[in-house]
């Protein structure tokens, strides 16, 4: 039921009055000695809509002047906060940073207050809480920020307190992390700040929220390019820790499959960096990779796109006790001749390219894995041992991956050729689109074959030279564009295009593949670094957002 209309005599006394106590107050040298004035106030605030607009106004201005009146003040006001009248909640929500403002005491409980209200229905009403809590964050970073956390932690009653605790993240990303900059200041005092609240919160959210906040916390200076090796061990550690990699693995649990490859990628910046892969390792090569060909293809496949990213930054060490298990899996997925097995062409560009990165480290874990016979001088090098059978039955395999590989060439070189024919006659644009993103792949599966042959021609030779450098670019991975100097355009400009559509030139396409097939081979080399290696397929949004948070991700 509404409330009654005010008399509008009795309304004009309350306003006057209003101004009476506002007049007193402002000109007053020692306005703690004002109290009826300030009691007049808070009394007024309780009287018609007007006056309550206007009350909201002064309650907070005065507030800091009578520490005594703090409780009947605070709580008329939050009474404005709950008035059915959308212009006096406005205005109250306006005044609450006043209370902090040299009181602040206050800020915890204000921030919660504000939080509360981020639910607001009324959009001038929610906007009115984003700039009251953004006042209080540069009055005082640390304390506001420090409330505001403490809503993002864990949930016992999910429900309410759950809406408000995705209210708070919604207002943090949106709000908060683009000014990062602005009020994170002192700038490495408050980033460390903000870097303890975020690991603190990170023990219960989705995979989502966790890409967010590291996200955020890579564009911090302290973790930025000039950052010692340690911070990127801080780092590494954090997706350690969500990846869960104490736990016991259980190849049916889907969800930690997911979350595990989803850090995996996520930590591939840091260990470029500097960081050590050696957790990660050491839990794929006890847990996951005997039983990889268990796992899922896609999350198989997105597995071995990893590992095939961490091998050129292992140490010796690791490098010595996973090569086993990944010749292995290389022995697995390349068949011995017609036997029927299946092939992905996918998976071995991800193990060749592993296997080289790993035995360029330590070459000599190759004779007994092998069969091959490289001298280093050491014990480990087992030259007294007959590994023939290694040898063989490995060169083999080689050789049948490389007659399947080139056969798979000419099919997709010629299917190429299909395609700009038909691109070319193709009259919608849906048309188009779909025969471009056939191009895309076949171009893609040409750069896969080009990247088997590359990485299988060494490895025939009793002691082979293992590759160790960048001069692979994997097929997933975006092709550098090689600089090419200003004053010689027209030399260094047609080739990088090739590449990247994969189209060869056309009226080529009437002599045999032969020639096409030197120049997509060529490509592979074109570029001679990995380029963005934060990008690519670490940034596809997998992993365990959406499921739930807390450690049971599917539960």
């Amino acid at each position: 039921m509404a409330a009654p209309a005010a008399d509008p005599s009795d309304e004009a006394k309350h306003i006057e009055k209003l101004y009476e106590f506002g007049e007193r107050l402002n000109e007053s040298k020692d306005k703690s000695q004002n109290v009826e004035d300030y009691q007049g106030i808070i009394s007024a605030a309780k009287t018609s809509m007007k006056a309550k607009q206007l009350a909201a106004q002064l309650i907070p201005r005065f507030f800091k002047f009578f520490p005594g009146l703090s409780s009947p003040a605070i709580d008329t006001h939050l009474d404005l906060i709950e008035e059915e009248e959308l212009g006096v909640r406005v205005q109250a929500i306006r005044g609450l940073p006043l209370f902090c403002k040299d009181t602040p005491e206050h800020i915890s409980k204000i921030v919660d207050i504000l939080v509360q209200l981020l639910q607001a229905d009324e959009f001038v009403e929610r906007d009115a809480v984003h700039k009251a809590l953004m006042a209080l964050l540069r009055q005082d970073v640390k304390a506001s920020l420090t409330a505001l956390f403490k809503h993002i932690g864990s949930v016992d009653e999910p429900s309410q307190e759950d809406v408000i605790r995705e209210k708070v993240l919604s207002f943090i990303r949106d709000k908060v992390f683009p000014i990062k900059a602005e009020v994170l200041k002192p700038q490495e005092e408050m980033e460390r700040h903000i870097t303890d609240l975020i690991k603190k919160s990170l023990e219960d959210v989705t995979g989502a929220e966790f890409r967010m906040f590291m996200d955020f916390l890579k564009g911090l200076s302290i973790f930025g390019e000039k950052a010692p090796k340690e911070r990127m061990v801080e780092l590494i550690g954090i997706i350690e820790g969500q990846a869960d990699l104490d736990a016991q693995f259980n190849v049916s649990d889907a969800d930690h499959i997911d979350r595990l490859i989803s850090c995996l990628f996520m930590a591939l910046p840091f260990i470029v960096r500097g960081a050590s892969s050696s957790k990660f390792l050491n839990y794929l090569n006890k847990h996951i990779l005997p039983v990889s060909d268990k796992l899922p293809d896609e999350r198989r496949l997105d597995l071995l796109k990893a590992l095939a990213e961490v091998a050129p930054f292992t140490t010796p060490q690791d490098s010595r006790q996973i090569l086993p298990s990944v010749v292995q899996l290389l022995k697995k997925n390349m068949p011995r001749r017609k036997t029927g097995e299946e092939f992905n062409f996918t998976y071995v560009e991800c193990l060749l390219y592993t296997f080289h990165h790993l035995a360029h480290k330590v070459p000599n874990a190759t004779n007994s894995l092998c069969g091959y016979k490289i001298v280093t001088g050491q014990p480990s090098d087992r030259l007294g041992e007959d590994f023939t059978e290694q040898y063989k039955e490995f060169t083999e395999r080689l050789s049948y991956v490389e007659e399947l590989t080139r056969a798979t060439m000419k099919k997709l070189t010629q299917g190429m050729a299909e395609k700009n024919k038909a691109m070319a006659a193709a009259k919608s644009d849906e048309a188009k689109d779909n025969i471009k993103t056939e191009k895309q792949n076949t171009t893609t599966g040409l750069r896969t074959c080009n990247n088997i042959l590359a990485m299988t021609k060494a490895l025939h030779s009793k002691a082979p030279s293992f590759i160790g450098d960048k001069s692979i670019n994997l097929s997933w991975k975006e092709v550098p564009k090689p600089a090419v100097p200003s004053s010689t355009p027209a030399t260094g400009g047609k080739r990088p295009a090739n590449a990247a559509n994969g189209s060869g030139n056309p009226s080529k396409k009437g002599r045999g593949a032969g020639g096409l097939q030197h120049q997509l081979v060529n490509r592979a080399f074109e570029g001679l670094s990995h380029g963005g290696r934060s990008g690519g397929t670490r940034g596809r949004g997998r992993g365990w957002g959406g499921r739930g948070r807390g450690r049971g991700y599917n539960r």
